[in-house]
């Protein structure tokens, strides 16, 4: 079925680090207003807003002390409300990023819930007497040892599956579900076009609460027994009233569990984010991802819809994660967004992707604010552990590594701040930055909105088929999309090698048509059986 949130393209915007309007280091809402129109020339059609609820700001708004307010470093509702209708006037939608595992320890209903047994809403979060003095059982949460955070005032431990600052809400209490939908009706009553859902397959518990073997493999947090009735129950009060787009986090899955949130029959979610690139493969490995892009595509086909993304503000950039950020950096950032842009599933561009940013590599654990990395520094260092090494072993995978503010140009602090940004800026903001990409007819930037243009005019690359023609090769990715006669054919030459291509059988390339190509002297007359692709070479044709 043809509809419009599997049609678009979304940006993602991690406000705090877009740009800042009055100087305190932070971005905001109104910065956000002011670069509308540079993302509206990219093309997009959805703008991902990170949380900006009220919030103690532990984990970056993730931790919300008020639903229908917002955060004072991001702005003002008049403010919000302005976004809105300057996004929406530019033909573009805004979803909201949405925390319901959770809430903040100053969230009202918490404070209320911790005060004393008897409290009406002490049933609002999950409270468990202590077991042989210890805690309840032996889970360990996403940030900290234990899920369990003693309180001394009743005596009992409540769980949270990230930091001690954010109570898991406890599900099967039905006056928090209608809580929660009247919460989310506030703010789609408002316009807003949907939501993107933070860790949505954690609402569920694992009943009676049993410790488990290894509590290092955290996925019993997930996908628990009775997550599928509180989901279709959510769409059936809400989602389904309104013409939206909903994605959900959804760790731990295979396309089998995912199918059950995404399935079109199954009237829950829309489109899910699973983790098995940006989790689980640490480091590219081609035939890793082609095996799981061809599972997700078996699992989902006709019944279901994708995402893709290699990137996001939990992720390190994918141009230093998965591509070469050095002397292929253009390159390689062009190939990863014909993969991305090309593959079955939504595409989402995560700020800054579109100018090709870099991973940063900061010197000091001091100079970052990741709270789930500074948590895992100090666990091991407590343990005895050598610094340096615990330091260095959290590099690549920390979360601030895609955080760094949005490199503007080539002044001060990237023109992202007039004061003292939140978080350093990368240091080669001098050489990569937007007003340099825009001023550059070969960059980065353009070929993005080139092949956003082109997902737009084309539905073979949204509702195509897909095969693939180079399943065992280790460094080509050769694949087709097919739909309605029309058939695309994608080579990338994902290394830092020249390759040799040789298609495979059932491959008619007698008449074709470049589509796009990420090295300019590609004029489409070449030959391509036998050709040597250079390093990150990325082509697509109609054959």
């Amino acid at each position: 079925m043809k509809t419009w949130w599997k049609e678009a393209v979304v940006y993602q915007v991690y406000w705090r680090s877009f740009f800042d309007t009055n100087g305190d280091g932070y971005g905001d809402l109104e910065g956000v207003i002011e670069k509308l129109d540079y993302i509206e020339e990219l093309g997009v059609d959805v703008i991902w807003l990170n949380p900006c609820y009220e919030s103690p700001d532990f984990d970056n708004g993730y931790d919300i002390s008020d639903y229908n307010s917002l955060m004072r470093k991001a702005g003002t509702m008049e403010t919000w409300e302005r976004l809105l209708s300057e996004v929406h006037k530019r033909g573009m939608k805004l979803i909201m990023d949405l925390v319901v595992n959770h809430t903040s320890n100053q969230h009202p209903w918490f404070l209320e819930s911790s005060s004393s047994k008897d409290n009406p809403k002490r049933d609002y979060y999950i409270w468990k007497d202590p077991k042989n003095e210890k805690e309840p059982n032996n889970w360990r949460s996403y940030f900290a040892p234990s899920v369990w955070e003693y309180d001394e005032r009743t005596s009992q431990y409540y769980m949270h599956s990230f930091a001690v600052e954010q109570p898991d809400l406890n599900w099967e209490n039905a006056q928090v579900r209608q809580e929660i939908y009247k919460m989310m009706r506030f703010w789609l009553d408002k316009g807003i076009d949907g939501f993107r859902l933070d860790v949505i397959n954690l609402l569920a518990k694992v009943e009676g609460f049993p410790s488990v073997e290894n509590p290092n493999d955290i996925n019993y947090l997930g996908n628990n027994p009775g997550i599928h009735d509180y989901l279709q129950e959510m769409n059936r009060e809400v989602l389904q009233h309104y013409d939206i787009m909903t994605v959900g986090e959804i760790p731990f899955v295979t396309p089998e569990d995912g199918l059950l949130y995404v399935g079109e029959d199954r009237k829950e979610l829309h489109t899910l984010f699973h983790f098995e690139v940006a989790d689980d493969m640490p480091t590219w490995d081609m035939t890793r991802f082609k095996e799981i892009q061809a599972r997700w595509y078996e699992g989902l086909k006709g019944k279901g819809t994708n995402s893709q993304f290699m990137n996001n503000h939990d992720h390190t950039r994918q141009v230093t994660r998965y591509g070469n950020d050095g002397e292929y950096r253009i390159e390689s950032a062009k190939l990863l967004a014909t993969m991305i842009h090309t593959l079955p599933g939504i595409p989402y561009v995560y700020q800054g992707e579109e100018i090709g940013m870099t991973g940063v590599h900061f010197d000091s654990i001091d100079d970052y604010n990741d709270i789930a990395m500074r948590n895992k520094y100090k666990e091991e260092v407590d343990k005895g552990s050598d610094p340096q090494e615990v330091f260095e072993s959290l590099l690549m995978l920390s979360r601030d590594n895609s955080r760094t503010p949005i490199q503007w140009d080539d002044t001060d602090q990237a023109g992202f701040t007039t004061g003292t940004p939140w978080i350093k800026v990368n240091p080669n903001y001098k050489d990569i930055n937007v007003k340099q990409a825009l001023a550059d007819p070969d960059s980065v930037f353009y070929y993005y909105k080139k092949l956003i243009s082109i997902r737009k005019e084309n539905p073979v690359m949204i509702y195509g088929d897909y095969k693939d023609f180079s399943e065992k090769d280790e460094n080509l990715y050769v694949y087709t999309r097919s739909y309605e006669g029309i058939t695309w054919l994608v080579i990338l030459n994902h290394s830092d090698e020249k390759q040799v291509l040789s298609l495979g059988k059932g491959l008619d390339v007698a008449g074709k048509k470049l589509i796009i190509a990420n090295y300019e002297d590609v004029t489409g007359e070449e030959s391509i059986q036998r050709t040597a692709l250079r390093p990150h070479e990325a082509r697509i044709y109609q054959i």
